[in-house]
């Protein structure tokens, strides 16, 4: 059976789900045909822009740019506020008329998806002509268009479908990555972020073909064990699978909904803190220690990304998962708009032997003791009693969250 998956996503999907509401509401015109953006309330979300039209765009409006900022720009630009509510009802709608052509779907957000054609296809037929059936029954049922990208995986479906937009088709098979994708900016490869893509313009490697055709070796030395998956996202080489079923968690996570979205990377560290605390002591609750750490954001556009990284000893000491936390959102940080934090400790084990550097300080016993403390004193006192002095050092913005 030929693997072929789509990715659907919503062309501007606060904007068009906002304006269908208005229309509903008995607007008189499409504010997509406007001069408009979709902008957080002030007082509680900074006064950020969510979405913008594509006239508002073209002024140089972008997303997360101020409200203050966006109006400087246009001084008639018109502001609606977001009906969350509204968008989840929008996105429900979405993806259950796609459930009515096949179970294999997996979410990727409130508005996108991966399908599984191949295992339909011999009930509907070519793949580009049911793309577009597709695109035509849900601007005429929802009343608003999607771009769906096709290929042979969920990288390349993901790929094809940003390639323009909206409202468009676009393939990406295998056969087409080297004509299609490797002449595209680095920037533009999926999951690549700012900071990886500098790191790797440094290294002369501006287009993904130039990535595809760096030598591992080299790129090893920068990347470590990252080299290889970043290599083969250039390739387009993805096997995993269109995942429908929602997965029970086999670790230990703990996530933030931040009351306003942040902007700011050193604004984040408090709350990134206050959840390696959380986390690490259910973990020591549960004599365990984690051998992956996993930092999860998602941004104004409720869209989720997550970045982990192996340990080479594992750990449940408080500090070394808080460091290690914070690197991996360095790494993965790229100036978006951020609405919820999370991290997640992954593949547990009731055993350790620590190995130590012949380079390193051996205090990870004396960690652990401390940490051992304070756990009895905040299960006695509560959480906000006291912490470890070497954290909030650590962390200028500490509040004790």
């Amino acid at each position: 059976m030929e693997k072929i998956i789509f990715h659907i996503d919503v062309n501007n999907a606060f904007l068009s789900w906002t304006a269908i509401d208005l229309l509903n509401n008995g607007y008189k015109y499409d504010i997509r045909n406007s001069y408009a953006v979709i902008g957080g309330d002030p007082k509680a979300r900074k006064g950020i822009v969510l979405a913008k039209s594509p006239l508002a765009k073209k002024l140089g409006i972008k997303t997360a740019m101020t409200l203050y900022e966006a109006k400087k720009k246009c001084k008639f630009l018109k502001i609606y506020p977001p009906n969350y509510k509204f968008y989840s009802m929008m996105s429900h709608k979405l993806f259950e008329l796609l459930s009515k052509y096949t179970p294999d779907i997996e979410i990727a957000s409130i508005d996108e998806c991966y399908l599984d054609y191949g295992k339909v296809k011999n009930l509907y037929g070519d793949q580009y002509q049911f793309a577009l059936k597709l695109q035509k029954e849900i601007f005429e049922t929802l009343g608003f268009t999607v771009n769906i990208g096709i290929a042979n995986s969920k990288l390349c479906a993901k790929m094809a479908s940003d390639f323009s937009k909206p409202n468009k088709i676009h393939t990406l098979y295998d056969y087409e990555i080297k004509e299609k994708m490797y002449p595209l900016p680095i920037d533009r490869l999926f999951m690549i972020g700012r900071k990886t893509s500098e790191k790797l313009n440094s290294l002369g490697i501006s287009t993904i073909a130039d990535l595809a055709c760096f030598p591992h070796e080299k790129l090893y030395i920068y990347f470590k064990n990252q080299a290889t998956f970043l290599i083969n996202q250039a390739k387009g080489i993805d096997d995993s699978v269109v995942n429908s079923e929602i997965s029970v968690p086999k670790g230990i996570s703990n996530e933030i909904t931040l009351e306003k979205d942040i902007i700011n990377k050193d604004e984040l560290y408090p709350y990134l803190m206050s959840l390696c605390e959380t986390v690490s002591i259910r973990l020591r609750r549960q004599n365990k220690y984690t051998t992956v750490i996993c930092v999860i954001l998602k941004d104004n556009y409720f869209k989720r990304k997550s970045h982990q990284k192996k340990l080479a000893n594992a750990t449940n000491i408080t500090g070394e998962i808080y460091k290690i936390s914070k690197e991996i959102l360095d790494e993965m940080w790229n100036n978006e708009a951020i609405r919820l934090i999370g991290v997640r400790l992954d593949k547990l084990i009731e055993n350790v032997n620590y190995q130590v550097s012949l380079f390193e300080e051996n205090n990870h016993k004396d960690d652990s003791k401390i940490d051992n403390v304070l756990d009895s004193l905040k299960q006695k006192y509560g959480n906000k009693i006291i912490t470890k002095a070497s954290l909030k050092d650590d962390n200028k913005h500490y509040k004790g969250l």
